[in-house]
């Protein structure tokens, strides 16, 4: 059982953002703070994305996820938050991985 909860512990987002901070990278994290409807991803999941464009964990998925790194490098680079809400028809929803049409706001951050 130590072996499976060091291997969750080694893909919490938190810890790799912990352990690439001290590898002196520049780390991004995107929470989500608020959801509508159905969503992927539950209030309080994070993605953590490093300069390189690195990525560990999820929002939501689909080009979501996608849109959030890209913002990510700007936040990286002006050390300005951001506040994302994605949402769609359920016609289109399943193309940005919003399956049933939901809508979340996702804060992105730098760390440090």
């Amino acid at each position: 059982m130590e072996n499976v909860q060091a291997h969750d512990e080694l893909r919490d987002p938190l810890m790799i953002a912990e352990g690439w901070m001290r590898e002196g990278k520049d780390v991004a994290i995107a929470t989500v703070v608020e959801t509508w409807g159905s969503a992927p991803r539950p209030t309080g999941s994070h993605l953590v994305i490093d300069r390189e464009g690195n990525f560990e964990g999820s929002v939501s998925g689909g080009c979501v996820e996608g849109a959030v790194v890209a913002e990510a490098a700007d936040v990286l680079e002006t050390g300005k938050p951001r506040m994302l809400e994605f949402g769609v028809a359920d016609e289109t929803a399943w193309r940005v991985g919003l399956s049933c049409g939901g809508r979340i706001r996702v804060y992105v951050e730098r760390l440090g």
